[in-house]
């Protein structure tokens, strides 16, 4: 039998055993989740909790907080045993719903800042990158706000991440733009306990990884897993580097104290059993109850209250003398921290004319950015190194990370920690972040865009070169399936405006509907702005589906589309009409939106009676279905595309009008 070499009944020992059989507890009631880890770092989690983290238990949203990112999210029951050790929203009740319906302590972290949770984790890498982002809110709103002596966001990203974590590409991505960034203020500690779920980490794992983040620009810490003195001083050494982020290696083993199973895969995501959690309990000297918490480590952990309260009460006197000396910076920082927008910021939005001539969706994106950018500080972005491509240069701020309260942020071609970046500012609540690529490439990005839609983060994706219309940079840059996959995921809302005011109006709604993440799906090639006066108005596109354009009485017909593909779409109109058949157009700028208006007003644009409908979009015909029905028809494209001119390329895969109009009359006829 293996035994523990530490035996101690100290109160640190306490309350980090405290943490560990909590931990094993909750997982062995549920039969289901992942012990060894939370076992393993209990130590190094008690002394950042006890000796570093910044945190008021009694009130989650105090903006000036540390943040605690549990990047290896599998060991979710360190988090929720700490959390509820140190008196926030997570009850003894809570713990033991671990894993159930509904419960606050599902089996990977879920966003919950009344919780204390910040972020959504359990996707490995995920969390990691996230920080970064969250080390970069931090960046620039000190830069924003910051006076002499007036340190009025301060705050630092902690983290604790497992090999599997630091294995997955998108912490190879965030990690070498952190060190890019000299992003000082992230401190993530590495559970290096040599066990991954297939076995030892020999098997696939043997990369130095303290070389590798020193080449990165990280500074390098070591400290043994149960040395609570050396993690102290690792973690102290860490905070006092301002120009590196740290990453403290920390060899710890998983499964901590079971004498069968310590330092063996079988740890890993299962149970330990009630007879090895038994002999656990006897080899760590505590008594053998269910959930027992000793009233002195009840007393010690709660003192994270009271300190908790001190530090913001400190912080808000502050605050109060920042607003007598700082006064419209103040009423800035209240108006951002309560996700207010400055009144009138709308107003900037351009409005296109006809006679401006065609413009690509992109380009006058690109110009409805700068043009809200002095109203909008809180709007803060970049590309992954396609800035003139996406058109989302801010041209009058300086580069972020270079420039103090540079705006424009350089993410490189790291599509991947880009989008988990976004996610890590938009929850600081009181940044818009935004980043553009073309639309193909979101697919390196979708990890992170569905966990911003899991937690409702207001992030903003420019997504460029939407279709086949890109032309003859080929296939592998023309995006096929990416509409029907991103309006596939729940919680997002993807717009495709047809033309430039279309355009300001979805950034009109990404801007101000701070409940989800935005995609703004946008053209390579220039389109027609449309004439208003002989179309619905563009802030119809509010509604996500409108009649763009209308016939005299009931439509025998209607088509519907979206972006590029309205323009052909109106055309084939044209010619239908004059020959006696009466077209609705409807504009499907965003599926989402348009779902969630009333029936009434759905039934108004696509009537329950008039079933003979088309849809037409250069994208995958999967999903118009819905709103086609059985008895009508997609004109779209379901193989990949091809290299060769757009307009060549449109022709040979029949999104024309005399297609349209071939099919109508077909259908018609049925």
């Amino acid at each position: 039998m293996k035994k523990s070499p530490v035996r101690k009944t100290s109160i640190d020992d306490m309350c980090i055993n405290t943490i560990r059989m909590l931990s094993a507890d909750a997982v062995q009631k549920a039969n289901s989740g992942h012990p060894g880890m939370p076992m393993g770092d209990a130590p190094m989690a008690y002394v950042l909790w006890n000796k570093f983290l910044k945190h008021s238990p009694s009130n989650p949203f105090w903006q000036n907080r540390d943040r605690f990112v549990l990047s290896a999210g599998h060991g979710s029951m360190l988090l929720y045993s700490l959390l509820h050790l140190t008196g926030h929203n997570i009850s003894m009740d809570d713990i033991k719903d671990f894993r159930q319906w509904e419960s606050k302590t599902p089996g990977h972290p879920e966003y919950c800042p009344d919780c204390g949770i910040e972020t959504t984790t359990g996707p490995l890498g995920q969390g990691f990158a996230t920080g970064v982002g969250m080390a970069m809110a931090e960046k620039y709103l000190s830069e924003m706000f910051n006076r002499p002596g007036f340190p009025l966001v301060d705050y630092y990203t902690y983290g604790i991440v497992s090999d599997g974590d630091l294995m997955e590409g998108v912490s190879a991505e965030a990690a070498s733009l952190a060190g890019h960034l000299k992003l000082g203020k992230i401190v993530y500690l590495y559970s290096d306990n040599k066990i991954t779920i297939e076995g030892s980490t020999d098997l696939s794992f043997t990369e130095d990884i303290g070389a590798r983040f020193e080449a990165l620009g990280w500074q390098v810490l070591r400290a043994a897993g149960n040395d609570l003195k050396a993690i102290e001083k690792a973690i102290s050494a860490a905070k006092k580097h301002k120009n590196r982020p740290s990453l403290i290696v920390v060899r710890t083993n998983i499964g901590f104290g079971s004498p069968n199973k310590q330092d063996t895969a079988d740890v890993h995501g299962s149970p330990l059993g009630d007879a090895e959690l038994k002999l656990t309990k006897e080899n760590l000297c505590c008594p053998d109850k269910k959930f027992y918490i000793p009233k002195a480590v009840a007393s010690h952990m709660k003192k994270a209250v009271s300190s908790g309260r001190k530090q913001e009460s400190a912080w808000r006197k502050l605050l109060d003398r920042y607003k007598v000396r700082y006064a419209d910076n103040a009423k800035l920082w209240k108006n951002m921290s309560e996700g207010k927008l400055p009144s009138g910021w709308e107003k900037k939005l351009p409005v296109f004319m006809p006679s401006d001539g065609p413009i690509a969706t992109r380009s006058a994106s690109g110009q409805v950015l700068n043009a809200i950018a002095d109203a909008l500080p809180q709007l803060i972005g970049g590309s992954a190194d396609l800035a003139p491509s996406n058109n989302t240069h801010l041209k009058k701020y300086a580069d972020f990370g270079v420039s103090k309260g540079g705006r424009n942020i350089h993410f490189g071609v790291r599509e991947h920690a880009m989008a988990a970046a976004l996610n890590g500012m938009a929850l600081s609540k009181m940044l818009i972040p935004y980043g553009g690529t073309f639309f193909v490439f979101s697919d390196y990005m979708r990890p992170s865009i569905r966990l911003s839609a899991l937690m409702g983060a207001h992030a903003i994706y420019v997504l460029t070169h939407d279709s086949i219309g890109l032309g003859e940079d080929g296939p592998t840059h023309q995006p096929v399936e990416h509409l029907a996959g991103l309006r596939a995921m729940p919680g997002i809302n993807v717009m495709r405006p047809a033309d430039a005011n279309e355009t300001a109006v979805a950034w009109k709604i990404a801007i101000s509907d701070n409940t989800r993440p935005h995609a703004l799906v946008l053209s390579r090639q220039n389109l027609d702005v449309l004439d208003r006066k002989v179309y619905a108005a563009a802030e119809e596109a509010e509604k996500g589906g409108y009649v763009l354009s209308d016939s005299k009485g009931s439509p025998d017909l209607i088509l519907i589309s979206s972006g590029s593909e309205i323009k052909i779409t109106l055309e084939a109109a044209g010619i239908l009409r004059a020959r006696g058949v009466k077209v609705r157009v409807v504009n499907m700028v965003s599926t989402s939106l348009f779902d969630s208006r009333p029936e009434a007003y759905k039934n108004s644009v696509l009537p329950v009676k008039i079933d003979r409908r088309i849809a037409v979009e250069a994208g995958a015909t999967l999903g118009w279905y819905k709103y086609v029905g059985l008895n009508g028809a997609v004109i779209g494209i379901d193989s990949f595309g091809a290299s060769a001119p757009a307009k060549v390329l449109f022709e040979k895969f029949g999104l024309t009008a005399s297609n349209i109009v071939s099919k109508a009359e077909k259908l018609l006829k049925k």
